[in-house]
C-alpha cells in the first residue's frame, strides 16, 4: 500500500515507522526541514519530504496521485481538514483519515471535507492504524494480525524495575522483539545497549506473548 502521512510530529512518526515495518510505500510530509533532516537516520524506509502539505503542487509531488491513503495527522485542524479536501477532491484518495486535534471541531471531519476516518487525539496508535487502513484486507498490518502476531505497547513508569537497565538485559517472552523505543516523543532505534527511562514508551511486536507477559518483563 502506497501511504502518504503530512505532519512529522510524534504520531506520524510512529505510524510511518510501523507501516513501513509492515512493508508499505510511505512518505512523511512535514514542513520543519530540521525536523526532516533529524528523521533521516531514523526512518531508513520512509521517503522525507519538506514543505506544506496545504500546497496541491507539493502533495502532488509528494506522490499523492498514486496513493491508497492518505493521514493528516498534524497538530492543526484547519491544515489537517485542507489536506484532508485536497486528498479527496483533487487527488481522489480512495481513503483518508485525520486526526481530530480540538474536540469541538469534531464535527467539521466528514465526507464534506474528504475525511473518511475522523481519529482523535487521544486514540492509541494501533487502533489508528486500523481504522486508518481501512477493514478491506487492511494491508500488512492486519494481515499480521491475522498470522498471529500482535504489536503491544508498553510505558517505563518511575516505578517499572526496568528503569535504568540496558534495554538488552530485559528478558522478553519469546517470540518478542522491541520495534522502536519513543523517548521525548521521538522514535529511537532500539539497541540493546540503550538504557530505559522513565517516561519511555515500547512497541513490541509477538506471536505469543499477552499484553501481562509484557507488562511483567518491564514493569
Amino acid at each position: 500500500m502506497n501511504v502518504l502521512i503530512a505532519g512529522a510530529g510524534r504520531l506520524g512518526t510512529q505510524i510511518a515507522q510501523v507501516l513501513s515495518a509492515a512493508r508499505n510505500e510511505i512518505t512523511l510530509i512535514d514542513i520543519d526541514d530540521d525536523r526532516v533532516a533529524e528523521l533521516g537516520s531514523r526512518l531508513p524506509g520512509v521517503r522525507l519530504v519538506t514543505g506544506d502539505a496545504c500546497e496541491p503542487a507539493l502533495l502532488e509531488h509528494s506522490g499523492a496521485l498514486a496513493a491508497d491513503l492518505v493521514i493528516a495527522t498534524t497538530g492543526d485542524d484547519e491544515d489537517n481538514l485542507v489536506i484532508s479536501l485536497l486528498a479527496k477532491r483533487q487527488f481522489s484518495v480512495a481513503r483518508v483519515a485525520a486526526r481530530v486535534n480540538d474536540a469541538d471541531n469534531a464535527w467539521l471531519f466528514d465526507g464534506r471535507w474528504g475525511v473518511d476516518v475522523a481519529v482523535p487525539a487521544a486514540t492509541p496508535l494501533i487502533s489508528l492504524i486500523e481504522e486508518a487502513t481501512g477493514a478491506t484486507d487492511t494491508v500488512a498490518l492486519l494481515r499480521l494480525s491475522k498470522a498471529g502476531v500482535d504489536v503491544i505497547e508498553t510505558a517505563i513508569t518511575p516505578q517499572s524495575r526496568a528503569v535504568g537497565q540496558a534495554l538488552g538485559d530485559v528478558r522478553l517472552p519469546e517470540g518478542t522483539v522491541v520495534a522502536t523505543i519513543v523517548r521525548d516523543g521521538q522514535p529511537t532505534v532500539p539497541d540493546p545497549a540503550i538504557r530505559l527511562r522513565a517516561g519511555d514508551e515500547l512497541l513490541l511486536v509477538s506471536h505469543s506473548a499477552t499484553e501481562q507477559e509484557i507488562h511483567a518483563a518491564f514493569q
